[in-house]
This record gives C-alpha cells, structure tokens and sequence, in this order.
C-alpha cells in the first residue's frame, strides 16, 4: 500500500469522491466517527449568526455537509446540545469558543475545532483597552472542550496561547454564497460602510461624510441582507474598530461580492497586495481623496476590482474548510485528540 499523503493538500475538493478512501484508513486512530467512505463530513458551524454566518460553509459540498447553528454569549447551553445532537456531526467548529460554558462539550464524541475571530494584544505592541479587554474574555475558555484551536490572525498567537494550544492560523473565510459571478456596472459611484461606530472610525469617516454619498450601516443587517445592500455600492470602506492593526473578513467578504474596496492597512495582509486588489488608504484625507479620483472616473479602476474579486477566491469557505478540516482529522490521527 502507498504511503498516506501528510497533507489535505494532497486532496481534491470538488469533483471525484475517490480523494476520501485513505480516510478510512486513518478511522481507528482519529478515535472519532467519521462518515462512510465517499460521504461528507457532517459540520455543525456554530456561532451568532449576525457575525458568523457569512463566515461559515453554507451549502453542501463533496466534503462538508453543512448546518449552521445560532449560540452567542449568554445562549441556554443546553438547548446547543440538544440541537447538536439532532444533527449528529462529525465536526464542530465553534467560533469565539470562550463563551461556550466550561464543560458543555466534553460528552460530545465529535471533533471540536474552535475558531478565534477575536483581536488580542500582539507581542512588542502597546495593549490597547479594548484589546485587554478581549483577552481578560478568552481567559474564561474552557480549552478542554476541544480538540485543535484556530485563530484567524498569526500575530495573537501568543497571546491566545496563554490560555489554549493554538494549532492552525487561518483568516477567516467567505461564504460561497456571497460571491458575485457577473461584476455589474454601477452607474453611479456610492460608497458603503459597515461597522459600529467608535471615535476612530467617526475619525475617519466623518469627512467623507461631508463630501462624498457614503452610507454607514451600524447595525440590523446581516447574512443575505447584507450581500444584497452592498452589491448596490461600487465603493466599500473598511476602518479598524480602534487604531491597532487587524485584518477584517470584511474586507475579503465585500470582495467577494465584487465591491472596489478602500481600507486602512491591514496586518497580516493576508496574500491580497495594496494598490492592486484594493486601495489602501493611510489617513483619512487619503480616504477623501481616494473616493474622490474613483468618482471623478470609476473606469479606471475597474481592473483592480476585477483583480480583487479574484483574489478573494482564497477565501472561499468550501475550499477553506474542506482543506482545514481535513488537515485537523490528518493530525488528530497523528497527535491524539488533545493537544
């Protein structure tokens, strides 16, 4: 018998089913239920749905089955139970695992994957409020509930790691829903912001408020609604919640939709190039003046839209996740279920 790939990598993810057969093999030492050879894998994405479910996996696909299941802070853990147990995953994939009541997973023979979303203080950097704040929350993780943890920036590593093994690093990825085939054009040229509103983003957003057509969603629209409104804006803007780097889904979220996108700089990049697959804009005059030059002739940049959509194929959560998960089994066969 050929040796095993070590990699997902080495498996197709769309197509030919013949990819699962070497799973079966790796079935005694996952010491989880996996599903028959050819099947998918049954997925629970769980998290609130206003911030993860563009996020997740939505649709079916060779090697995930997908369902989506509402918990957030607070949420009766229980019920998550119960419904868990009604689906019956192989996987699940809990976004912000912190808020998950210590012990509620622990009967739940299914491979427990928790994603980080969340910013956290980064090493060499000032701790700003907000980010201290954020890290005294993943302080009440129950990191036993799981089997492997993710976070979707390099730079928290470190920090996460005082509470949790962290595995894998992987930003977060876009629905395949939200993308656009077919990039309209737009006849007139509109810009649109999504975020609540702090006195850094009001810093940045409040001239080109003055002087240009922008429109600042804080709040009541989501998932599909979402998608719908922004595909009715050339223009997206993404600001950092406070002044210390990141690097927002939204950004390869309103790519994806087909969106020319304007953003302060992100860290990590993530592979996506400033000045070539969006505008990166540096203060808030570069805001101004960069909505202005797109106004004035929004032809122009239509090549860097184009060039945007594509590079937001990365991140597109059937190819993602079929990738990730199936790494976690191909670990999880080799280290054990806890790290």
């Amino acid at each position: 018998m050929s040796p095993l790939p070590t990699s997902a990598e080495a498996f197709p993810t769309d197509g030919d089913l013949a990819w699962w057969a070497p799973l079966s093999v790796l079935r005694p030492a996952v010491d989880a239920r996996l599903p028959a050879p050819g099947a998918p894998l049954r997925v629970a994405f769980v998290g609130q749905r206003t911030y993860f479910e563009v996020c997740a996996q939505l649709s079916a696909s060779p090697v995930v089955e997908p369902t989506f299941v509402e918990f957030r802070s607070g949420s009766d853990p229980t019920d998550l139970l119960r419904r868990l147990d009604r689906i019956d995953p192989h996987v699940v994939v809990m976004f912000r695992p912190e808020i998950v009541p210590a012990a509620t997973l622990h009967e739940l023979r299914a491979i427990k994957i928790g994603f980080l979303t969340e910013p956290l203080p980064r090493a060499g950097d000032d701790s700003h409020p907000d980010l201290a704040r954020r890290l005294q929350d993943l302080s009440m993780v129950d990191e036993s509930q799981f089997d492997r943890f993710v976070v979707f920036d390099p730079g928290i590593a470190d920090a996460a790691g005082r509470y949790l093994p962290v595995w894998r690093s992987q930003p977060l990825p876009v629905a395949d829903e939200v993308f656009v085939d077919v990039l309209d054009r737009h006849a007139e040229v509109r810009s649109l912001f999504v975020g609540r509103t702090t006195p850094h983003r009001e810093q940045w957003l409040l001239p080109l408020k003055h002087m240009y057509d922008l429109m600042h969603v804080e709040h009541g629209v989501y998932g599909t609604a979402l998608v719908d409104l922004a595909r009715q804006f050339l223009i997206a803007v993404n600001i950092h919640n406070e002044p210390y780097p990141s690097f927002e889904n939204r950004v390869p979220l309103h790519l994806a939709i087909g969106n020319l996108v304007i953003s302060e700089p992100l860290s990590p990049s993530n592979g996506l190039d400033a000045g070539f697959d969006y505008l990166e804009a540096s203060t808030p005059d570069d805001l101004v003046s960069f909505v202005g030059l797109i106004t004035e002739d929004p032809a122009q940049f239509e090549w860097m839209r184009l060039r945007g959509r594509q590079k937001a194929e990365a991140f597109r959560a059937s190819r993602v996740y079929a990738r990730l998960l199936l790494d976690a089994l191909f670990d999880i066969a080799e280290f054990g279920r806890r790290r």
